[in-house]
Order: C-alpha cells, then sequence, then structure tokens
C-alpha cells in the first residue's frame, strides 16, 4: 500500500540519517521522522510523499524508547542545530561510532579497527563560534538559528551550545539596533544591512571577538555599538565585516576591525594561538585538545621527520607537534589565516616551522617538485574531504604516515578506498565527538605505507645491466650540465653529497673529511641544480 500525504502510519524507529532525523520503513518504504529516537514506536503523520521516501511527523509516541529523554531546550524541535537533545548521550556516541563503520565499510570497502568514540566531558555550552542569522521587526532583534532545512529564523539567545558568554554580546547588539534604527537584511530583495551576529571566543583566555557582518560599507551609529560592546566582560575584538553578495555564504572577504585587536588569543596543549574572524579554528577546544593529542599519537614522532601538514589553518596541528619533528610545513589556502599561523609559531618560538598560501593540490605538488619528502603528511580537509589529484601526490612523496583528520565519515571513506589501492592501510581510526548534541563526528586515521609489498623478480641480461652502467653519467658530465642549463659551478664533494642524500651510491671518501676538517655543505640552488642533471641522465 503507498503512502500519501496526510496519512497516519504506526513507524517503529530503526536508525538515525547522517543529516539527524530518525527513519523507519513502512510497507518497504524509507520514512523520515525528526524528532524520534531509534526505539520508539511512533504515529507519524505524513508530511511530504516522493517514490522512495516519505517525511513525517510525530503525532504520537505509543512506546518511548529506552534511550529517550525530555529535552532541556524549548526550540530544540524547530531549530535545526540540535538533533540529539532527546537521546541519552550513551545512544548518541553508539550512532555516531555506528556511523563512522558504516561509511568506511560500506563506501571504502575498508576493513581496519574503529575505537570507541572519544567522548566530550560536557555536552553544554561548547561551541567558541556563533553565527547567528538576524531579523529585526518594530526596532527588536531577533538572533537565533535557522529552523531544519529552511532559512526562517528561530530566535534563541540562550542556546545550550553556545558559550553562556555569548548572550551579553547580543544585548550589546540589541541596545544598538533599538538605538540606531538599523534593518536586517533580507535575502529576497537584497535589502537591508545586518546580515548576521558572528562571535568568537578564546575560552582558555576569555577573550572575545564580536562581528556585525552587514550588508553595506559602513556601519550606522557604530560608535554607540562599540560603546555598548566596550562594557561586555572580555571582548578584545570589535570588527565590522562586509558581505553584499547574494549568496549563503556568511562573511564577506572584507574585514575591519573598528575597536581592540584584530585577533584573539587562544591556548591549546600549552601552545598559543591568535584568531581571526576567517580563520578556520575548531569550535570545540577541549575536545580539539584531544583529537589532537591523538593525531599526535598517531604521527609519534621522534625528532627526526619532516611533516607536512596540508589545510593548515592557523597552523594549530603543526605547531602543537613541532617540538617533536625537525620540520613543520605549513600549508592553507586562506591568507589571513596564513598570517595567524606565521604569527603563531613566533609567538611560541617555533623555529623549525614553515607556512605556505596555496590551494593544498598545487603547494604539494611544487613542494615535491622542489624534492621535499615528508615522513609525515598530516590532512584535515574541509567537508569535501581531498582532491583525488591531491591523493595522487601524496602517494609520489611516499611519507611513512598519513594522519587524516575528518569532518565527514563519507568522504573519509572515499579518500581512504583511493589511498588504500597507493598501498596506504588504515591502521585505526578513532572517532571524537567535537559536536556533541548534533549528528556530526569528527574522526582521526592512521594511514601506514604497506612495508610488505611482494618482491619482484627478474633476470637481468648481463648485456643489459653493462650498458645501464655504462649509461651512467659521469662527474665532467654533470658539471658541464649544470653549468651549461644554470650557469653555476659545482664541485666533485657537492654532486657526491646529492648522490648520498637521494640514495645514489657513492664512495664514502668522497662524502666525508678528516677528523678536524669540516665539509662544506652543497647550497640548495647548486643541489637543485644537480637533481635536475640526474633525472637528465636517468639517475634517479
Amino acid at each position: 500500500m503507498d503512502i500519501k500525504k496526510n496519512d497516519d502510519i504506526k513507524l517503529n524507529i530503526e536508525s538515525v540519517t547522517s543529516e539527524g532525523s530518525a527513519v523507519g520503513h513502512y510497507n518497504g518504504i524509507a520514512v523520515f521522522v525528526r524528532g524520534a529516537v531509534p526505539g520508539d514506536i511512533i504515529v507519524a503523520h505524513i508530511i511530504k510523499t516522493s517514490k522512495k521516501y516519505a517525511i513525517g511527523i510525530i503525532k504520537d509516541i505509543i512506546t518511548a524508547s529506552p534511550s529517550r529523554i525530555k529535552s532541556d531546550c524549548p526550540v530544540s524541535d524547530k531549530c535545526g542545530g540540535c538533533s540529539f537533545r532527546n537521546m541519552t548521550y550513551d545512544e548518541e556516541l553508539k550512532y555516531k561510532r555506528s556511523r563512522v563503520v558504516d561509511a568506511v565499510e560500506r563506501i571504502g570497502h575498508i576493513q581496519t579497527e574503529i575505537t570507541d568514540v572519544t567522548a566530550a566531558d560536557t555536552v553544554y555550552n561548547y561551541r567558541n563560534k556563533a553565527q547567528y542569522p538576524v531579523s529585526i521587526c518594530d526596532g527588536e532583534l531577533f538572533a537565533g538559528f535557522y529552523a531544519y532545512k529552511s532559512h526562517r529564523i528561530i530566535s534563541c539567545d540562550d542556546c545550550k551550545l553556545q558559550s553562556k558568554n555569548f548572550k551579553p554580546c547580543l544585548d550589546a547588539f540589541a541596545k544598538w539596533v533599538e538605538h540606531s534604527g538599523v534593518t536586517s537584511y533580507d535575502e529576497n530583495s537584497g535589502r537591508g544591512i545586518l546580515r548576521h551576529i558572528y562571535l568568537r571566543e578564546a575560552c582558555a583566555t576569555g577573550e572575545i571577538m564580536a562581528c556585525a557582518v552587514i550588508n553595506a560599507d559602513s556601519l550606522p551609529d557604530s560608535d554607540y555599538l562599540v560603546e555598548q560592546l566596550k562594557a561586555v566582560q572580555g571582548v578584545k575584538s570589535i570588527c565590522v565585516n562586509v558581505n553584499k553578495k547574494n549568496s549563503n555564504v556568511i562573511l564577506g572577504e572584507k574585514t575591519k576591525t573598528v575597536w581592540g585587536s584584530d585577533t584573539v588569543t587562544d591556548e591549546l596543549l600549552g601552545k598559543k594561538f591568535v584568531i581571526s574572524p576567517n580563520s578556520f579554528y575548531q569550535v570545540n577546544r577541549a575536545q580539539c585538545e584531544k583529537l589532537y593529542s591523538k593525531a599526535a599519537e598517531y604521527a609519534s614522532l621522534n625528532g627526526s621527520e619532516t611533516v607536512l601538514d596540508l589545510y593548515c589553518g592557523v597552523g594549530t596541528i603543526g605547531i602543537t607537534m613541532a617540538d617533536k619533528a625537525k620540520q613543520i610545513i605549513g600549508v592553507e589556502i586562506v591568507p589571513q589565516a596564513i598570517e595567524n599561523a606565521k604569527i603563531n609559531a613566533k609567538i611560541n618560538n617555533i623555529e623549525n616551522a614553515e607556512f605556505l598560501c596555496g590551494d593544498a593540490y598545487f603547494a604539494a605538488d611544487e613542494l615535491k617538485r622542489r624534492h621535499i619528502k615528508p615522513d609525515v603528511i598530516v590532512l584535515d580537509p574541509p567537508r569535501k574531504g581531498c582532491q583525488k589529484e591531491l591523493l595522487g601526490v601524496i602517494n609520489s612523496m611516499s611519507p611513512e604516515k598519513i594522519v587524516y583528520v575528518s569532518c565527514d565519515s563519507a568522504t573519509l571513506a572515499r579518500d581512504l578506498a583511493i589511498l588504500d589501492e597507493y598501498g596506504y592501510k588504515a591502521n585505526q581510526i578513532t572517532p571524537v565527538d567535537m559536536f556533541p548534541r548534533t549528528p556530526h563526528v569528527e574522526a582521526v586515521c592512521l594511514l601506514e605505507r604497506e612495508n610488505n609489498r611482494k618482491r619482484i623478480e627478474f633476470e637481468l641480461p648481463v648485456s643489459e645491466l653493462v650498458s645501464r652502467i655504462s649509461n651512467t653519467a659521469t662527474y665532467k658530465e654533470i658539471k658541464n650540465f649544470v653549468l651549461e642549463h644554470y650557469n653555476l659551478k659545482v664541485s666533485t664533494l657537492n654532486i657526491a653529497q646529492v648522490k648520498e642524500k637521494y640514495g645514489i651510491i657513492e664512495r664514502e671518501n668522497y662524502n666525508k673529511g678528516s677528523k678536524n676538517h669540516k665539509v662544506p655543505k652543497c647550497t640548495v640552488e647548486k643541489e637543485n641544480a644537480i637533481v635536475k642533471a640526474f633525472e637528465h641522465f636517468n639517475m634517479m
């Protein structure tokens, strides 16, 4: 029997989707019901149907699941932020682990150890960043969050997930709205000024950044807003972000500080970090420390390694690992974040870290061309995961380990499958609950290059072997090539040193001096030229 709109059906709730909706089946058709809990037996009122699925709302709960609890938020059934306020935390953790397991096994076809989820110490007020869409009616400010799958604002100035210190900031904005007569942005007409209120808190220091996102070049009555926000304890930075684009992107490209500092400063694992409005920074500091500690455990550095940190943001992962590495190279596409990363390295007295601004793929490819060979590569991509081309470059760089930090299990599984084909095996995955009471789950995975690759044995004719040896370039040939193509004079010692570095067999006495004689090192410029000569003569 088909399901029709406005039908009331009895439904056993079986599981939860990746978006946080509960799901059951009726005559073989999946029915999605927001707010239900696995184990519930409900009467669902159908509000939408299609050939493959239906959407319903809870009309009645016949039998409540043992995992069902009463929500402690008055708008949780309307707001699109929390999905699990009516579910025990233990059940939520079980769901999150099962989500990672399902993605890795079903999408990636990967079999590996997946640990229990690293639980949060608290599920309340953990978020250090809030982006409130706003509506202004008769001079009154309504700030909150969007309803599920809509842009209808649910007013909520006391969110259970956000820092308690954000409420006084919202009150300050409300006073300014009433005083200035500013209007809110309308998506349909493109008119109105105030789009979002954007707040960040550095939890370790208590410093707060307050930002007005506006559809204008300047903020009306900004002096009054500054005076109101200055009075809020902890506010260190007040800024204005200009976003005139008709899009869902919250922040525009231009940000101006109107009072205080351009950044706020937080601490992670004993290191200090400055954060700008546009910079990526994990929203749950306590869980972030657990996540990065696990990443460091997987990297297992001993001080001799070069670490390539792709999608490095403000440098958090690399800098927290720097004390145990030989060299850190961070790559991030957001210029402001890279500037923050360089400052973060300086204020933490990190001298072995370099940060590059650029796309992860192009930067990694350029580093490969420079013959940078990282021992460990750290990946922390956005939700869409890594480019396939980037994974190919990573494979060609041949790191011993890859530490993959993921905020989306599906794209993690997809990328693990590609890396598996390259010979990188996922040894263990640890899910980390960065976002309690929501369906999102972070995960960190250790991949190691397969050591037991098959040996290929073949017979090489002596004539062929002699031919290959005879085709190896002499020192004179290498010197002439470098001089002709790069106008550089290199010594026999220079060539020997580069041979040793890249694993080309060399006589020991060319590379070492006497006990009392310091052997001069080959310059980077000469090394690159010699490497090009090696490639020209098929020596590497």
